[in-house]
């Protein structure tokens, strides 16, 4: 029963002419709840979160957009770790403890290398993804889609999850870069409702980031 409810061709209702899977529908709505929670800087968006991903890894590898299935791996992981993280500040001192994970930017120096980095990882993370049903045949049996811009995204991705992690106001800047290319990479895959969750995370993340610039600027002032 539950493997058929994850069944991309599992149609929970059609709309418009759209067959909308159980799989996406709620894969959709979960990670949704989390990125505007996200952006409220409440903790409970990380445990909404994983429900999404453990969903969208089923989705992800049905529509054969296997760099964004392996990034849900990621997302799982650092799901947990980002839960934990927000829920202990650190081994620290007393005194200190109302310092650590304050919304924040990095150095100059720490964003550059990210970016150079980013750079360097999509064209591998691109050409990888290009080649690897011929690397793993019997798991992945067809050719991936638009490997390299998947790609693309799934490194922003990963920096930017991790960003956010660390309470870094550059990570809505990063996630601005992924929404508006998920817009339209899901949109040409035919996972309409997909694309327009991101859409709206788009949205999500310009308001994210003027809502934490606005936390940061209240803390500084206060310094």
């Amino acid at each position: 029963m539950i493997k058929e409810l994850l069944d991309v061709n599992a149609v929970f209702f059609t709309f418009l002419n759209y067959p909308m899977s159980y799989v996406e529908f709620f894969g959709t709505i979960f990670t949704g709840w989390s990125v505007y929670l996200s952006a409220k800087n409440k903790i409970i968006s990380w445990p909404i979160g994983i429900v999404g991903v453990v969903l969208y890894m089923f989705l992800f590898f049905q529509i054969r957009l296997y760099s964004d299935f392996f990034e849900q791996i990621y997302y799982l992981i650092t799901g947990f770790w980002g839960w934990w993280l927000w829920a202990h500040p650190g081994k620290v001192q007393d005194e200190d403890r109302d310092k650590e994970l304050k919304i924040g930017y990095y150095s100059k120096n720490t964003n550059t290398l990210s970016i150079l980095g980013m750079i360097l990882m999509s064209m591998v993370v691109g050409y990888f993804m290009s080649k690897i049903h011929l690397i793993w045949p019997v798991i992945f049996g067809q050719a991936a889609s638009y490997p390299y811009w998947d790609g693309l995204t799934t490194v922003i991705s990963f920096v930017a999850n991790f960003y956010l992690m660390k309470r870094k106001i550059e990570n809505w800047y990063l996630w601005i870069i992924v929404d508006v290319i998920g817009v339209i990479l899901y949109y040409s895959k035919g996972v309409i409702f997909l694309s327009l969750l991101y859409f709206l995370f788009l949205l999500n993340a310009f308001r994210g980031y003027f809502e934490w610039k606005k936390i940061y600027k209240n803390y500084v002032s206060k310094i």
